[in-house]
């Protein structure tokens, strides 16, 4: 048998030290690479251009119709109605959408009312951001009797329920764009309080954030450079779904009433107002509530694509 521990039987290979060294992937950022797989994402990339549908559409739909959505014209919802029946009143060439029984095109009041009902869903959303952001920052980061404090009165005013803070504020204010913003953003910041403040008493004991401490680094510095940062890919999904919430928080007031007065309009109101005229006119439903599914439905499914892009234990 051959002598398998000769030297002479093996062959050496060597090593290719710049193959060794080459990087097969490039390296990413979190940034790169949570964009890397959102974009990734069929379904939410599909959303994403629904969504910039309805909004192109909210901007230049009304400016492409020669009606205004607030004029009414009861002469030729009569005249129509005398001539061809309920049918009349329909979509057609002239009314796109149609026209309700006080003669005002509904193309041009929809697309009004996504503009409205997209106005306040963003604002509503963006400043309960601000507002949970900074106050869940602060009770997080400082502790001790801060936070209980704060948390204490975030579980006062989380155990009343909203409606009441939007009867006080209507009876206050009165109906208005302001007034349903303020009621919305009354509460909707609690939740993104109590979750940015999970993150930081977490983040708050990583090396970096004592580095900065024994620097003598202010606390507004420390939060504002080293912790919020670090809690933006959960508050962009959070805000994400703030959105649609605030929306439907809208339609849902505007359906009872209480929401925005003419001669404002929103989908909640254009819906209502459906209601009322389902079973004779039946398309004064169906095409706001369409327009307001697909809105809903393309905002829910960004989230999900965004929390599936910042989520670390989806990662390949």
């Amino acid at each position: 048998m051959a002598d398998l521990t000769k030297l002479e039987l093996y062959e050496h290979v060597g090593a290719d030290q710049a193959e060794a060294e080459h990087i097969s992937r490039p390296q990413l950022s979190y940034a790169k690479d949570v964009a890397r797989r959102f974009f990734s994402n069929k379904v939410a990339m599909f959303s994403v251009v629904v969504l910039a549908i309805l909004v192109i559409m909210a901007i230049v739909g009304p400016m492409v119709c020669q009606y205004n959505y607030q004029s009414t014209d009861v002469g030729a919802v009569s005249q129509k109605l005398a001539e061809g029946g309920r049918e009349a009143l329909g979509p057609d060439s002239e009314h796109w959408f149609g026209i309700d029984t006080l003669g005002r095109d509904l193309w041009a009041r929809v697309w009004v009312g996504t503009r409205y009902s997209l106005i306040i869903g963003f604002v509503a959303a963006v400043v309960q951001a601000i507002i949970g952001i900074l106050v869940g920052c602060v009770s997080g980061y400082f502790g001790g009797m801060v936070d209980v404090i704060i948390m204490r009165a975030v579980d006062i005013l989380d155990s009343i329920p909203y409606l009441i803070y939007v009867i006080i504020i209507m009876m206050i204010f009165g109906s208005g764009l302001f007034p349903i913003m303020a009621a919305l953003t009354l509460t909707g910041w609690l939740s993104m309080a109590r979750m940015v403040r999970s993150q930081i008493l977490t983040l708050k004991n990583e090396d970096y954030v004592l580095a900065a401490r024994n620097l003598d680094t202010k606390p507004i510095r420390i939060m504002l450079k080293h912790l919020i940062p670090n809690c933006m890919g959960i508050i962009i999904v959070s805000l994400s779904m703030a959105i649609p919430n605030a929306i439907f928080s809208e339609a849902y007031l505007s359906f009872l009433g209480i929401g925005l007065s003419a001669p404002l309009t929103s989908l909640g109101q254009l819906i209502s107002t459906g209601i009322q005229e389902m079973q004779n006119y039946p398309y004064q439903l169906i095409i706001p509530s369409i327009v307001i599914s697909l809105l809903m439905l393309s905002l829910q499914l960004i989230g999900d694509g965004l929390r599936d892009a910042v989520d670390p234990k989806l990662r390949k």
